[in-house]
């Protein structure tokens, strides 16, 4: 296996400039960005003439359900599923079987993730009611943030005590990242959905349900606090246009708060796509409607939201093809989220260098990535080759996440992924993932304390 390249021609794609170079590959490190490259003799030669060059993406917020779940996923899957989408390094959320909660469960992530993942991993420390203490205590080089549910979650993960709450905005020494839902509104908004339909809920009231007003008071709340003391906070999946004027547009550089959209946000919307798709598209927050939709690709375009992910959050099939009230929330996204993202630079409503900015140097930004997420000489040999110009329809059948099912079956993209690079080696090579690769652990350039609120 080698990780000598040399990728000649390609249109590279970094840091708010395209052109047209070549780019050395040596000891899992980007060794050269220049042009006209001599070949040597130990490398291998890729000529990328008519491609796109990116850095490969940093995926901010996936659910891997390993350990406890894996019946529905694990990290071997998905992080092949990763792989072919043109993700190189990702960082899953805390609520498995057990949830990590402490420093020994967030290790033995770590140690999964090192045996099978074929891309780079790192894990969120959860916050709960009863977890304060391990979260003052938590090494700030050990995780990229704290996740808490706010107002929404399952199991011991939903943080509902104000006093708890106030102290983990206080004292976390990382960002925290925060699920801004409001159970109770949600609660009353099922309860009368229950009196009109009975058991026979249409999927398209899971936007009435999980309501645009439920997300709107849980995102206030967390912003309240982090302006109180300061704390360095990223809120996940923005799926209204009611919450874009509690952002700030503009560079992601000295920003205390930021948020995060999620590809799916920017693809699907309003009853048509719930009648066409169903269960396949309820996840939470809910996708809302065509108004919404277009409102977040412009707050994203104008870096009013920062970061653009997955929310990656798998399930069987025979789960999803229940009623309403028993098929759960979620979507298997990682395979063709980097396509699906493209797709709005082909519809002229994204340019190709926000879609980078947003999928790989504000997640390094932001979680402060150690030499990951740009095309600089000297930086991790993370990579992805886009043909712009080949056409490729999504089938069931080359699924790679263990469900066996993506919600864009069906769906042609104007864009392929070619090849992706992680630490030098070429771990997909446009029709095999090679499960040989392994990833390594994100590191994070960050003091021993305090980076939250420094």
């Amino acid at each position: 296996m080698t990780d000598a390249w040399l990728i000649k021609n390609a249109e590279l794609i970094n840091e708010g400039r395209r052109f047209t170079a070549d780019l050395r590959v040596r000891y899992g490190k980007i060794a050269t960005i220049a042009q006209h490259l001599a070949t040597e003799r130990d490398e291998q030669v890729i000529d990328a003439t008519g491609l796109w060059l990116l850095p490969g993406m940093i995926d901010d917020q996936v659910h891997f359900r390993e350990p406890g779940l894996t019946q529905k996923a694990d990290l071997a899957h998905e992080s092949r599923a990763c792989a072919a989408g043109g993700i190189t390094s990702f960082m899953e959320m805390p609520n498995t079987k057990p949830p990590a909660l402490d420093r020994d469960s967030l290790e033995y992530k770590y140690e999964l993730a090192a045996k099978s993942s074929v891309v780079n991993y790192a894990f969120y420390m959860g916050a709960s009611n009863d977890n304060l203490e391990a979260i003052r205590a938590l090494d700030p080089k050990a995780a990229p943030g704290v996740k808490v549910f706010m107002g929404a979650s399952t199991g011991n993960m939903l943080v509902d005590n104000p006093e708890t709450l106030d102290g983990i905005f206080r004292d976390t020494p990382v960002p925290i990242i925060t699920h801004c839902e409001d159970t109770p509104m949600i609660d009353e908004n099922l309860a009368r959905a229950h009196e009109q339909y009975g058991d026979d809920i249409p999927m398209w009231e899971h936007p009435h349900i999980r309501s645009r007003e439920a997300c709107i008071k849980s995102t206030r709340l967390a912003i309240s606090l982090a302006k109180k003391h300061n704390t360095r906070l990223h809120v996940l999946h923005i799926s209204t246009a009611d919450e874009l004027a509690l952002f700030e547009p503009g560079p992601i550089e000295g920003k205390r708060i930021t948020a995060e959209t999620c590809v799916h946000f920017l693809h699907f919307g309003g009853k048509a796509d719930y009648d066409a798709k169903g269960s396949f598209i309820k996840c939470n927050p809910a996708i809302k409607d065509e108004a919404d939709r277009d409102a977040i690709t412009k707050a994203l375009a104008e870096g009013r939201l920062d970061v653009l992910a997955t929310d990656h959050a798998p399930h069987l099939l025979e789960e999803k093809a229940q009623k309403y009230d028993k098929a759960p929330s979620g979507l298997p996204l990682v395979q063709f989220a980097l396509q699906a993202a493209l797709e709005r630079v082909h519809e002229g409503k994204l340019t190709l260098e926000r879609v980078v900015e947003a999928v790989c140097h504000a997640p390094a930004k932001l979680f402060d990535v150690e030499k990951r997420g740009f095309l600089r000489e000297g930086y991790a040999a993370d990579l992805v080759l886009v043909d712009p110009k080949k056409k490729h329809t999504v089938t069931r059948e080359e699924v790679l996440s263990k469900c066996g099912w993506s919600p864009f079956e069906g769906e042609t993209f104007s864009s392929s992924i070619v090849s992706t690079f992680v630490n030098g080696q070429r771990v997909f090579d446009g029709k095999t993932v090679d499960g040989d690769v392994r990833g390594q652990r994100l590191t994070f350039d960050r003091p021993a304390s305090g980076a939250a609120k420094a």
